[in-house]
């Protein structure tokens, strides 16, 4: 099967919206288990709250239309971007999405801005990808009692004059 093609995604559409939340809430089950917490506030978070965040939106679209995977991110003018979330389709995992996302939103989106992320410190496929694409880790930090953060700055390179 050819890899999905990136393509921003459209909130706003009842299929796509409702595509998005069921695949974040599979994801972030899979992170719950590996970083041993299960209030990740996603897992919490209904179809309305998902729509209502600030998001920007791009997904990983496979030919059939199957969204395999999303990115979505915060940013204002003249501050670093914030990613909010990387997820994958389970059905979808060790498939290199996370990185096709990543790598075409550090490039063709992101190419001249800082770019911030946090994970939970003990999901190691996730720490291993941001790693591998160039993020720096910084200090870890603990939001409430039983979750360590880690967090990862990557700078954007300076545009041509």
């Amino acid at each position: 099967m050819p890899n999905p093609l990136v393509r921003p995604l459209d909130l706003t559409d009842d299929g796509t919206a409702a595509a998005v939340h069921r695949i974040g809430r599979a994801a972030y089950a899979v992170e719950a288990e590996l970083i041993g917490f299960d209030g990740i506030p996603a897992l919490g978070e209904s179809l309305a709250q998902l729509r209502a965040r600030p998001l920007r939106w791009l997904g990983a679209v496979s030919g059939d239309g199957a969204i395999a995977g999303f990115l979505a991110w915060e940013a204002a003018p003249e501050e670093a971007i914030a990613l909010d979330r990387l997820c994958v389709d389970p059905a979808w995992f060790r498939r290199g999405i996370a990185s096709l996302l990543l790598r075409h939103a550090l490039t063709e989106l992101f190419a001249d801005r800082t770019v911030e992320v946090t994970t939970g410190a003990a999901n190691t496929p996730a720490v291993t990808l941001y790693e591998r694409l160039g993020f720096v880790r910084g200090a870890d930090f603990s939001p409430v009692p039983g979750l360590t953060m880690a967090s990862f700055t990557r700078a954007g390179s300076p545009r041509s004059p």
